[in-house]
């Protein structure tokens, strides 16, 4: 006669072997990907105890194990094992054809499971390329190419802690490896490099820094390091010239439409007078990108009360001519 005991033990053996066939098991990988040249392993979740069973990637199969004795195929000898009481498969050194679905199977109950593993090779080599590193701005155009050795490499571009994205004057292509630059500007000069990586690696190329000629522009003019025209009579005056310009821009001074023999960027008056008044004009060029700039400033060299007296007497005109700019805008919109 049966017993209570037996019934319940017989259910339970039942369930679990429902519970298995029915894909309640899984295999949780040590890593997916899996980088080439590691170590994979591969458990079987939730612990089973079964007497005998196998590992096989695709329809190789891989080992097998009776009790607590495994044989391993000769194609696998040496970098597989498998721990006979958990199922668990390690497999060592792993390469790209490693690469593939792996299914454990239990010959004595219904346990049966799979999981597809990605192996990747190493992001290495990185090497960045380019057909010049001197360009004039505006005018002189880049191409850069990123190369690498690995799998499945992505590339992003760097312009110093800037992200290089696609634009006007930006152009990225075959599979992101390589970068184009139309019309090359002073922003364009780096360090550019190169970032690949792949799910388990990645690599930073070289920095790349590039000679952008630009200029000259955005000139200034000061006097005595204020934006200012109007000076006390008998001051010193140390007019100030400069100008965006790579290379340095050649400067010549004039005043009044005259050219002086002050090729520095500062011009230098003591105790100036009356005379010292007027346009002074600073002209810069650049030998490279044979463009030039130039900058005038009206300078008014007088006593303090005549300052004064200037200012207040041209209040009231500034006034009139505003009021007559805003007439004279109204006529015209009409």
């Amino acid at each position: 006669m049966e017993t209570t005991g037996g019934r319940t033990s017989i259910f339970l053996l039942l369930l679990l072997q429902a519970t298995l066939s029915s894909g309640a098991a899984e295999v949780k990988p040590s890593s997916n990907p899996v980088l080439a040249g590691q170590t994979l392993v591969l458990a079987v979740s939730p612990a089973t105890v079964v007497t005998s069973g196998s590992w096989s990637l695709g329809t190789a199969v891989i080992l097998n194990w009776l009790g607590s004795q495994a044989a391993v195929f000769p194609s696998y000898t040496g970098r597989a094992s498998v721990d006979t009481a958990t199922n668990t498969l390690t497999l060592r050194s792993v390469t790209l054809a490693d690469a593939g679905v792996y299914t454990v199977k239990s010959t004595d109950s219904e346990l049966t499971a799979s999981i597809t593993i990605t192996v990747l090779e190493a992001i290495s080599n990185v090497e960045l390329k380019t057909n010049d590193t001197v360009f004039v701005e505006f005018r002189d155009s880049a191409v850069f190419t990123c190369s690498a050795k690995g799998s499945s490499p992505s590339f992003l571009w760097m312009n110093g802690s800037s992200v290089v994205t696609v634009g006007n004057w930006v152009q990225i292509g075959a599979g992101g490896s390589t970068l184009t630059i139309l019309n090359m500007t002073r922003y364009d000069q780096g360090p550019l490099t190169c970032n690949v990586s792949n799910a388990v690696s990645s690599e930073i190329s070289q920095s790349l820094n590039l000679t952008i000629y630009y200029g000259p522009d955005h000139m200034e003019l000061r006097g005595n390091g204020q934006n200012i025209s109007d000076f006390l009579l008998g001051s010193d005056l140390n007019m100030s010239c400069s100008a965006q310009s790579n290379p340095r821009a050649q400067l010549q001074w004039a005043f009044q439409g005259d050219r002086l023999t002050t090729t520095s960027p500062d011009l230098k008056l003591y105790s100036v007078s009356e005379k010292d008044s007027g346009l002074y004009s600073c002209l810069a060029s650049n030998n490279v990108t044979q463009l030039y700039s130039n900058i005038t400033k009206s300078i008014n060299i007088a006593s303090g009360s005549e300052q004064r007296g200037v200012t207040v007497w041209l209040l009231p005109f500034l006034s009139m001519s505003a009021f007559l700019s805003t007439f004279s805008g109204k006529s015209y919109a009409n």
